[in-house]
């Protein structure tokens, strides 16, 4: 059934009580299904957001998630009063919230769009089922993917594990539908009900305040991802296929929170990149990217336990190893390897990391260190601003080799031959390490080896100003090597 169809069916014959409109990771106005249906007809509508860490399972926003949060709620709430509405905040546990805001209303819809993880799909779902039960309407849209989970299958009609044959698979279905226009007008509701005020959860950092970086970085909110895919389309899509990996030049979109938290939708994405370079290797490379984001979705809805358990379960024997100095090190951008340590310092500051760089830095914790990829999911969920439970966790598996489609845990990145070749000027390290940012290019990357007058004259004191490297590449790699050795040859491993 047609989903705005299914909603205007289940309102028939209702009288004109309003309709709750749960936001969630949909903070905007354009292409919100939801928010459409919710102002069917002229209805009067409650715009409601709950902060429901407990929801969230085992995984409530980190630190920059909830910065952005905060001003993502900010932008979201000064775009409904231009329509004449408010932003009702309330916290607890959504169902509850929910209930509270009916009875003060007398509300006789809510309507939200759907989310795919674990904790929220089976809270959503217990949502609806109560609120049905309690003769409320209840009815939840499509926002946040092209294709949902559950309706790109194999042939033999199980979920896809490899991205090439799932993308094409998605490539090969009818076309996402094209993005909806925002509402021209939201009726307000009779009285509205009692919200919290914004300040009050907390959400900024304070003692200290670390999110200077972040706030000149980023412009959170609806208006602020309009305006960055705009640029992206103008600057960087024609040049994608051949820059994409350059951590030293403006080539991605960097949308990639603004997609998280719902402030522009895959759609849109799709649209306007499909109506201005269709077919051109820029083009085509970005909407595969846009469709590695729809298969870690894909992965996460199929198998919940993805961001806890080794995807492939012979990982379960990798003999990990107990290095809080190593992780400590790796955290701080205190490696000793350039490209590394550039990457950790921009995550730090700014709350994201160009992705050749995630590649990069999550190999070297997982194969230089031998540290378990989950406590570097940690501590990107933690500091990253496009936290998403989907991406965090099947990236991360990826690299480690025990994900789906995974690039073989033999592959292991030199970090000096990839800051060569994809920062080669040293651009990208010598604004992220600054301590290193007279020293010539050829020495960059590998300030060890630089002659003893190289570094006197960059001033740099190695062991003092910069760290000498932590480990040993050859010798990490070898150790690596061994390690996976040492578990495919334990009994019951594949």
């Amino acid at each position: 059934m047609n989903q705005d169809h299914g909603y205007r069916e289940a309102m028939s014959g209702r009288d004109s009580s309003p309709a709750i409109m749960w936001f969630r990771q949909d903070l905007r106005l354009a292409d919100n299904p939801a928010l459409l249906a919710s102002a069917a007809g002229g209805r009067p509508v409650v715009c409601l957001y709950v902060l429901d860490e407990a929801g969230e399972g085992d995984w409530p926003a980190g630190g920059a998630s909830r910065w952005w949060l905060h001003m993502s709620l900010a932008a979201l709430a000064e775009s409904l009063e231009r329509l004449g509405q408010r932003l009702v905040l309330r916290r607890g546990p959504a169902l509850a919230a929910l209930r509270e805001v009916v009875s003060e209303t007398g509300a006789g819809a809510v309507v939200w769009n759907r989310r795919y993880e674990p904790a929220a799909a089976t809270r959503d779902a217990r949502v609806k089922a109560e609120l049905k039960a309690a003769g409320v309407a209840a009815e939840s849209f499509n926002a946040a993917l092209l294709f949902e989970p559950w309706t790109i299958r194999t042939g033999g009609g199980g979920p896809y594990k490899v991205f090439t044959p799932f993308w094409r698979a998605c490539l090969g279905a009818p076309a996402p539908p094209a993005p909806l226009a925002p509402p021209a007008s939201i009726a307000a509701p009779p009285a509205w009900p009692a919200g919290e005020a914004l300040d009050d959860w907390r959400l900024l950092p304070r003692a200290p305040d670390w999110a200077g970086g972040l706030r000149r970085a980023w412009t959170p909110g609806e208006a602020g991802a309009q305006a960055r895919l705009q640029r992206f389309l103008s600057e960087g899509l024609e040049g994608y296929a051949a820059a994409r990996d350059r951590p030293d030049l403006p080539a991605t979109s960097r949308l990639s929170p603004h997609l998280h938290f719902g402030e522009i939708g895959p759609r849109q994405v799709f649209a306007a990149v499909q109506a201005l370079g269709a077919g051109s290797p820029g083009a085509e490379k970005f909407l595969q990217e846009l469709g590695w984001r729809e298969f870690c979705h894909h992965l996460l809805f199929h198998f919940p336990a993805l961001p806890a358990a080794n995807f492939r379960a012979e990982f379960d024997a990798f003999p990990w190893a107990d290095d809080p100095a190593g992780l400590d090190a790796w955290r701080r951008g205190r490696t000793g390897y350039p490209i590394v340590d550039a990457g950790m310092a921009e995550l730090w500051t700014t709350g994201w990391m160009h992705n050749r760089v995630r590649m990069i830095a999550a190999s070297f914790l997982i194969k230089h260190l031998l540290i378990d990829w989950r406590q570097g999911e940690a501590w990107f969920w933690d500091t990253l601003v496009d936290a998403d439970l989907a991406n965090n966790a099947a990236s991360w598996q990826w690299v480690a080799g025990g994900g789906a489609d995974a690039a073989p845990y033999f592959r292991i990145f030199n970090p000096v031959a990839q800051g060569e070749k994809f920062d080669p000027n040293g651009t990208y390290v010598r604004r992220w390490v600054p301590e290193l940012a007279r020293l010539p290019a050829a020495w960059l990357h590998k300030p060890w080896d630089a002659p003893a007058a190289v570094l006197a004259g960059a001033g740099v004191r190695l062991g003092t100003d910069y760290p000498r490297p932590i480990v040993d590449h050859a010798k990490a790699r070898k150790r690596a090597l061994d390690a996976f050795a040492a578990m495919k040859d334990r009994p019951g491993a594949a």
